[in-house]
């Protein structure tokens, strides 16, 4: 169990200001925008541009490249506020928690070279290549290939679930760079890359797009014989998983954030209809079978927000936060999910109407409890390192 003294948190509606020109820029873009892009499968390029030019796609950036230099609870409040009302973040998060990888361990050429323009959006980091068709939640296990011949890499495997890969000018990717049976441990010997996808597609690079419940651009991508330069590498040869570890607890925190937003966009159009909605001659929200589910997912997202903030504080502080981001993670995803079954079962037949939002909501809600880490995961997370129980898997 965790006896580390944490840090003291900032409680109530933190960054207020920040909260406040992030919902004028929502405004501009209606739940009609949304559903537009839904019923098309289209990514919204407007909304990310507008994002991109407020700087807030660059909030964590430092400043010395051209970012806000913010720390990780004001990414959260963005992405919260964003989805709080009614909008997504998801065609644009990655670059959040990607860019880190390359601040935390790339050279200071590639930094010089890149993070000024991705925070003026000159050049879009959206795609992170990491999972695989037959390997899923086992990285170590990954086999796309990447062998040194001379100042280049070969690359030939296969990628899956890799949003945003056709909308992103260059792509963080994974890849084995020592075969497994060579290495001591099964973290050893995956190497991260940052490659130019531009000049790649078309030239030993496939990307073919999937279709699913939820419109958030993902694809499949193939490597075959692709060279890339070998000052794509980012840091040292064999030490990437390393460096994506140390980057998912920050992608924790901010992907339960977007939850916690929906969570409560969910429990404001659940009370308003609530209220508003009569039957029988009352209002449905005086029935308790409608108030309870509304009330416990509001009181779940309550706490789930006491973790996320933990979890931010601690990653600013520079102090493990495993524990508080995983957990915020799973307490958000499935607190906005209670939060989007109690709206739809208060809509009644209504919620299946696309006019009134709430079915394209629930839809892209129930994805947060399976990515980017499943809830299963994060149990087995918290039962083996924080409990202290056998490895499961």
């Amino acid at each position: 169990m965790r006896t580390t003294e944490n840090p003291v948190l900032e409680l109530g509606k933190d960054w207020p200001d920040l909260r406040e020109s992030v919902t004028k820029i929502c405004e501009k873009f209606p739940e009609s925008y949304w559903h537009e892009l839904d019923e098309k499968s289209e990514y919204p390029h407007a909304f990310v541009d507008a994002l991109t030019e407020s700087g807030y796609l660059a909030a964590l950036i430092p400043e010395e490249y051209g970012g806000s230099g913010l720390p990780l609870r004001a990414a959260s409040v963005i992405l919260e506020t964003i989805h709080a009302n009614g909008c997504s973040a998801a065609a644009c998060h990655a670059q959040m928690y990607i860019m880190g990888t390359v601040l935390r361990h790339g050279s200071p050429a590639q930094k010089e070279q890149y993070l000024p323009k991705i925070a003026t959006g000159e050049l879009r980091l959206q795609a992170f290549g990491v999972t695989e068709p037959t390997t899923g939640s086992d990285t170590t296990q990954l086999k796309t290939r990447a062998v040194r011949e001379g100042d280049e890499y070969v690359v030939n495997g296969q990628k899956i679930w890799t949003s945003r890969a056709l909308q992103s000018d260059m792509m963080l990717l994974l890849a084995r760079t020592t075969a497994a049976d060579q290495v001591q441990k099964r973290t050893q010997g995956l190497s991260v890359f940052l490659i130019d996808l531009r000049d790649l597609v078309g030239n030993g690079c496939e990307i073919r797009p999937i279709k699913t419940m939820v419109n958030h651009n993902t694809n499949e991508v193939f490597f075959d014989n692709m060279r890339i330069p070998a000052s794509s590498l980012i840091g040292e040869e064999g030490s990437g998983f390393k460096y994506i570890l140390s980057g998912m607890n920050a992608e924790r925190v901010l992907v339960a954030s977007e939850a916690l937003g929906d969570g409560r966009w969910f429990i404001r159009k659940g009370v308003e209809y609530s209220n508003d909605r009569v039957v029988f001659g009352n209002a449905i929200g005086r029935n308790q079978a409608i108030q309870h589910p509304i009330a416990r997912a509001y009181a779940e997202l309550e706490a789930a927000d006491m973790m996320i903030r933990q979890g931010a504080a601690l990653f600013q502080a520079g102090l493990d936060c495993g524990e508080a981001a995983n957990i915020g993670k799973m307490l958000a995803s499935e607190a906005a999910w209670h939060a989007a079954e109690a709206c739809f079962t208060a809509h009644g037949g209504f919620a299946f109407a696309r006019e009134y939002h709430i079915e394209r909501k629930w839809r892209e809600c129930r994805l947060f409890q399976t990515a980017p880490i499943s809830t299963n995961m994060i149990l087995n997370y918290v039962a083996q390192n924080i409990l202290g129980l056998p490895r499961s898997y």
